[in-house]
């Protein structure tokens, strides 16, 4: 089964980075598309960005595209997110899930997610 571990989540000051990382097992890592997801309070998680399997082709939410780099490293089995110029409203339970093609839903195992607070 698929197993994921989200890292990296801290407290930031607005205009800060952090940078979180996703420890996979369980599957086969480098066939599959990875992403990170995140939920705000009260609010329906959202996907955030996502990466192929190969890291040749990623996709951003409009509202991280040119703040957040998301990558991976397949002999690592691990997936990374570099957020940097950070909002509050970026403030979240960050969670990476994994999915062998986009026309499928990710994961039904997610991991328990890392907390994300940017505060001034």
């Amino acid at each position: 089964q698929v197993h994921l571990v989200e890292s990296g989540g801290g407290l930031v000051q607005p205009g800060g980075s952090l940078r979180l990382s996703c420890g996979a097992s369980g599957f086969p890592f480098s066939m599959y598309i990875m992403s990170w997801y995140r939920q705000a309070p009260e609010k329906e998680r959202e996907l955030v960005a996502d990466i192929t399997g190969t890291g040749r082709r990623t996709n951003y939410a409009d509202s991280v595209k040119g703040r957040f780099t998301i990558s991976r490293d397949n002999a690592k089995n691990t997936v990374y997110l570099q957020m940097n110029e950070l909002k509050p409203e970026d403030t979240a339970v960050y969670f990476c899930n994994a999915r062998v093609t986009y026309t499928v839903q990710p994961s039904g195992s997610w991991g328990q997610g890392t907390q994300v607070t940017v505060s001034s």
